[in-house]
């Protein structure tokens, strides 16, 4: 899989999503003391995905820490961390996990600036992999991201292309509130080539990443990729579908979003997300609010099935959104009439 976001005239290097990450976070730890990397099999081990790898060598044992299997404890540490002046990045394996410290994200991180008239705040950065498409069945598979989104008080994130898999974390660690960021897990071995001087993105608005004019294809993470994959088949037709990438889920780019349904008059969203309660649905429902007067046709969703994510190959890939599914569901809203 490879980036394709448009590049600059800046020299590039070579580099991988996961890498990109290591870079954000060896400059993190060398410019600022205050930040930490703490969470499973982080420092040894270099972490499940290997985004860590050779960090406890540089920054040693202080800054790299090895936690127990317990993630209420460890997220729990580092939002008390994170009061007392530090700079936490928590990393927890998957967002299955992350329901087990759902109560200190959801009930102290969010919560704590509001609860304390203002006087407190969290800065802490909680980093994990979702998403679908290894074979790792249900318990490690799910897009639960748009749950989080739902949470007032959190600010969500989802890079998919290389500057941002580089420069979020630095941008998140600037905030005074709690960031959670979600790493697709396909994404890792990602390969592209990045400005050498890339450094911090903003953490606000879409972009479009595909511009066209007969339909919109709205899509975050991984599926950014089949979103422009589809844009390419439907290309091949005539069709020119506009791709935009959302990249924060919480606080959603509104106005980008009907600007590009303005544009086109047509829209599908793209979630990997169960369809029911989902961040497609909030979208569907922004732009029904928001530009209604100038749709030509009925949102059409692409989400995941509704069932536990199969281990089986050709039951995981039936279960997700494919570039083919996102095709067809553009083709029917443009025969809309």
């Amino acid at each position: 899989m490879t980036s394709s976001r448009p590049t600059s005239p800046a020299r590039k290097a070579a580099t991988t999503y996961r890498e990109a990450l290591r870079a954000a976070h060896r400059e993190a730890l060398a410019n600022d003391p205050r930040v930490f990397l703490m969470g499973e099999d982080v420092g040894r081990y270099g972490g499940s995905y290997a985004v860590s790898l050779g960090l406890l060598k540089e920054f040693g044992p202080e800054r790299i820490r090895d936690t127990p299997l317990s993630e209420s404890a460890f997220v729990g540490a580092g939002i008390g961390a994170a009061l007392g002046g530090m700079r936490p990045i928590v990393e927890v394996m998957t967002v299955n996990f992350s329901l087990l410290c759902l109560d200190q994200i959801m009930n102290v991180a969010a919560t704590i600036r509001h609860m304390s008239g203002g006087q407190l705040s969290v800065p802490l950065v909680i980093r994990m992999a979702t998403g679908a498409g290894r074979q790792l069945a249900a318990q490690h598979s799910h897009s639960l991201e748009g749950w989080y989104a739902h949470i007032p008080g959190l600010k969500i994130l989802a890079p998919a292309v290389l500057e941002d898999a580089r420069g979020m974390l630095g941008a998140a660690l600037l905030d005074p509130d709690p960031t959670l960021i979600f790493e697709h897990a396909s994404l890792y071995n990602m390969t592209g080539a990045i400005a050498e001087d890339a450094g911090r993105v903003p953490l606000t608005g879409a972009a479009v990443r595909r511009e066209g004019k007969d339909v919109s294809l709205i899509a975050y993470g991984a599926l950014l990729f089949k979103a422009l994959a589809a844009a390419d088949a439907l290309q091949k037709d005539g069709i020119a579908a506009e791709v935009l990438d959302l990249r924060v889920l919480r606080p959603l780019d509104t106005e980008s979003i009907l600007k590009t349904v303005r544009k086109t008059g047509r829209a599908v969203v793209v979630d990997e997300g169960w369809r029911s309660g989902s961040l497609s649905a909030e979208i569907s429902a922004r732009l029904m609010e928001g530009a209604f007067a100038t749709l030509k046709a009925p949102v059409e969703r692409v989400c995941t099935v509704e069932v536990p994510i199969p281990y089986a190959k050709h039951l995981e890939d039936a279960a997700l959104p494919q570039a083919e599914t996102i095709t067809a569901a553009a083709r029917k809203v443009l025969r809309h009439v």
